[in-house]
């Protein structure tokens, strides 16, 4: 059985001080949970006052980008050398955010899950439709191209996690329905089938949207729903909590 996973993406948001008690409320209120992992993506000021906090607990650190070198004159970015040292073990790449205002590419987000591999670090791959695409009816086939693209010249699934982000649902309020949101996650099981075979099954897929505790109880429900990708709901304890008390009581 797929082990779940909540990972709470804080984007751009919350001081070291903040991040540091946030980090302590979830590390302390989770602490008896199993089966599954909860995951902290604070912005990259925060990732060593995080990791300090949650170090030997379960609680597992994440960053929300990376780049595609190990080092060298590229003013601004974080390599994955940088992140390991800091302690993260998952990076977030390819999220609609980072597609929409700073240009990456299915290309280079394969860079980046490559370069995350080769370093030891797990890929959170972000894929999802915008509300035109689903309104034409093409979402499998963009879908389709954005799994295939990120996973070129990779062999093996081992340490690939998906996450499916409807970028019409992203801070939105919006969501997919449990049929909807089920569909695409089949339909992504299905296209990593086709090269990868059985491995699919041990392969976790998130949900990604305007994810709330109340919501997440129908969307965890369904059979290709391993966990959710967390964002707004995440900054806020009381809600990050509700929405992990309600997946492991439906997938533990």
């Amino acid at each position: 059985m797929r082990g779940w996973m909540v990972a709470g993406n804080w984007k751009m948001n919350n001081t070291t001080g903040e991040a540091a008690l946030l980090a302590q409320s979830v590390k302390e209120a989770t602490s008896m949970v199993s089966g599954g992992d909860v995951v902290l993506a604070p912005p990259f000021t925060s990732l060593s006052v995080v990791n300090e906090i949650i170090k030997g607990s379960h609680v597992k650190l994440a960053a929300q980008n990376i780049f595609s070198e190990d080092k060298g004159a590229y003013t601004g970015e974080i390599s994955p050398t940088m992140l390991k040292d800091v302690g993260c073990t998952y990076v977030i790449i390819g999220h609609s955010e980072r597609r929409k205002y700073f240009h990456e590419t299915d290309e280079s987000v394969n860079l980046k899950v490559r370069k995350s591999l080769n370093a030891g670090l797990k890929p959170i791959i972000c894929v999802g439709e915008t509300e035109e695409e689903r309104e034409k009816d093409i979402t499998e086939f963009v879908i389709g191209i954005q799994v295939k693209k990120a996973l070129v010249g990779i062999e093996k699934l081992d340490n690939i996690v998906i996450a499916y982000e409807p970028v019409w649902a992203i801070g939105t309020g919006k969501n997919a329905t449990p049929i909807e949101a089920e569909e695409v996650h089949h339909f992504i099981r299905n296209v990593l089938g086709e090269k990868y075979g059985d491995a699919v099954g041990d392969v976790r897929i998130l949900y990604g949207g305007s994810v709330t505790p109340e919501n997440i109880g129908e969307l965890i429900a369904m059979e290709n729903i391993d966990g959710a990708l967390v964002g707004g709901a995440s900054l806020k304890f009381e809600s990050f909590i509700g929405i992990i008390k309600n997946v492991t009581e439906r997938k533990t």
